[in-house]
């Protein structure tokens, strides 16, 4: 990301603007969304727009353009299939910058300029180091979902050493070192999913 672009990210969201949101890598926002919808296959979609609510996601939704079109057409249209689309289209973005902003198994070592954008992104929220939809779809209560890591891990090829990755990123979450050896299991596993494994008290 260039100084221009990051400053007029800045900029924006300190005057409450709409941000431009195409910086986020595809393959992770392709990534979100097959873990939103595998989670919600099987719990329903009926509870999306709860999730988003009770996260307090709204006032965030409502100062960003695409999200809060998006917001509008699923809040409205009549067909259930369009508007689950729509709130899966918001769940798969705020979940990208948080992933991004954090540093979640690597992803902002990978992508850097993504990575400080969603930051500033967040930062002009004041949501501070609350990432709601991480804690929900990739912590729930007392475990570390095996199935939601494998399904988030960096593409093949384009993945960073454990080591270097804490040099580079220094992650804030405190359960991302289990997470991340984790990640590592399963790709010396190839890709194998373990049992899930409940999180230390």
């Amino acid at each position: 990301m260039n100084v221009a672009t990051e400053i007029a990210i800045s900029a924006n969201a300190d005057r409450n603007e709409s941000v431009d949101l195409n910086f986020l890598p595809g393959n992770l926002t392709k990534q979100c969304r097959s873990l939103i919808e595998s989670y919600h296959e099987v719990h329903g979609y009926a509870c999306l727009p709860d999730i988003l609510w009770k996260s307090r996601l709204g006032p965030f939704i409502e100062r960003h353009g695409e999200l809060r079109q998006c917001l509008r057409k699923a809040s409205t249209t009549r067909s259930a299939k369009k508007a689950n689309d729509g709130f899966v289209r918001i769940a798969t973005t705020i979940l990208a910058l948080e992933i991004l902003a954090s540093s979640f198994a690597g992803w902002g070592a990978l992508y850097p300029d993504a990575a400080d954008g969603a930051r500033i992104i967040l930062k002009s929220t004041a949501r501070g180091a609350h990432m709601p939809l991480m804690e929900f779809y990739l912590y729930p209560p007392k475990y570390i979902s095996s199935a939601a890591i494998a399904t988030l891990a960096p593409p093949a090829g384009r993945q960073i050493g454990e080591a270097e990755l804490y040099r580079t990123s220094k992650p804030e979450l405190a359960d991302e070192r289990q997470a991340l050896n984790h990640v590592n299991t399963l790709q010396s596993s190839g890709g194998r999913p373990r049992p899930v494994v409940a999180r230390s008290a």
